[in-house]
């Protein structure tokens, strides 16, 4: 019989030593597992806030978008109406000039004086000035607001302050062709 050689390896009697590199693993792997819930937290957290900031930036953008838009229907309403005003004005210009020479000749017909064919002609020159700046008002307000919708069409391009100002500036150009209509038909009326 052979004794045991001291090399050979009996387990040992507890079983205790196979249980401390268990526990050694369990606890680098608590530690990988708790890391990656922080990292995985932070990360949640960051994504949620940038989400957030980008639902601020896009709605930003819709409003602004929203405005624009509104701004460019007015203007190309505008646009329409001052179309609109210019062919009845032109309109009442060839009626003006038709009733003009109409005038004029029957005052020529009827022999009036030289006196009253002066006030006629005088009243025609100040009818013609009066249809011309018209026309040249409404020409001006429909070029201006042609460049305005342009303008509202790219107005990333701009800035919202300059497209307010150049707005305002058309209302302006139109507000005067208005007046010049307007005095146009009290000449009209005379």
């Amino acid at each position: 019989m052979t004794a045991s050689s001291p090399l050979t390896h009996a387990p040992p009697p507890d079983g205790a030593a196979p249980r401390r590199p268990r526990r050694a693993a369990v606890g680098v792997l608590a530690g990988v597992l708790v890391l990656v819930l922080v990292l995985g937290t932070l990360l949640t957290v960051r994504l949620v806030t940038t989400t957030r900031a980008w639902e601020r930036t896009a709605a930003d953008w819709e409003d602004l978008a929203r405005t624009h838009g509104t701004q460019l229907a007015q203007a190309q309403t505008d646009l329409e109406a001052a179309h609109a005003e210019l062919a009845d004005t032109q309109t009442q210009l060839a009626t003006a000039q038709q009733r003009i020479t109409e005038l004029a000749d029957e005052k020529a017909r009827l022999g009036d004086t030289t006196a009253s064919q002066q006030q006629l002609a005088d009243y025609q020159a100040r009818v013609s000035q009066a249809a011309g700046q018209v026309a040249t008002a409404l020409a001006n307000c429909i070029d201006g607001q042609e460049r305005l919708i342009g303008y509202l069409r790219e107005s990333d391009r701009y800035d919202a302050a300059d497209l307010e100002r150049f707005a305002t500036d058309v209302d302006r150009v139109c507000g005067a062709a208005t007046d010049a209509n307007a005095s146009l038909q009290r000449e009209l009326d005379r």
